[in-house]
């Protein structure tokens, strides 16, 4: 697994096209031949962009869930739902459809954010008020998710 690093903005044209930012598409390197998934994220009003190396170990997770099982068989439908195999052009544009677009808000000025090893996509007014911590104390979360984490290997704790 690759970890991409950065946040980056820029503007969406009329289109659907985004320019991937230059920093962000040299981490990507690797993955502009074999393109790109984009999605509708579970937990946010925004896409993410997953190299195809990333989905595909994604998908290896989902295939293991038992089908017969309606929760698990409902989960991969809506986990899938919109989603759509893309590629960065020549000149280092990403077309996002038009229904994902519409999805996340996308209207002029745009957000790549890098989450560990695939980028969120993000309308920047929504992201900024997402990461502005109007709903939640980051500290309080932090040690939540993290708090119990003890790696001895690098003595971070």
């Amino acid at each position: 697994m690759n970890t991409i690093v950065g946040t980056y903005e820029c503007k969406v044209d009329a289109k659907g096209r985004l320019m991937m930012p230059a920093p962000l598409k040299k981490q990507l390197t690797a993955s502009l031949q074999d393109g790109f998934v984009l999605k509708r994220s579970v937990f946010q009003p925004c896409l993410e962009l997953y190299p195809m190396v990333e989905w595909d170990a994604m998908m290896k997770k989902i295939n293991k869930l038992n089908r017969f099982v309606k929760k698990n068989n409902d989960f991969i439908r809506r986990f899938t739902a919109g989603v759509k195999v893309v590629e960065v052009d020549a000149l280092g544009r990403l077309l996002v459809p038009k229904d994902l677009v519409t999805f996340a808000s996308i209207s002029k000025d745009v957000v790549f954010s890098s989450a560990v090893n695939i980028v969120e996509i993000w309308d920047k007014d929504l992201y900024e008020k997402s990461i502005s911590g109007e709903d939640m104390d980051f500290a309080d979360l932090a040690e939540e998710v993290m708090g119990n984490i003890n790696d001895d290997e690098d003595g971070i704790s």
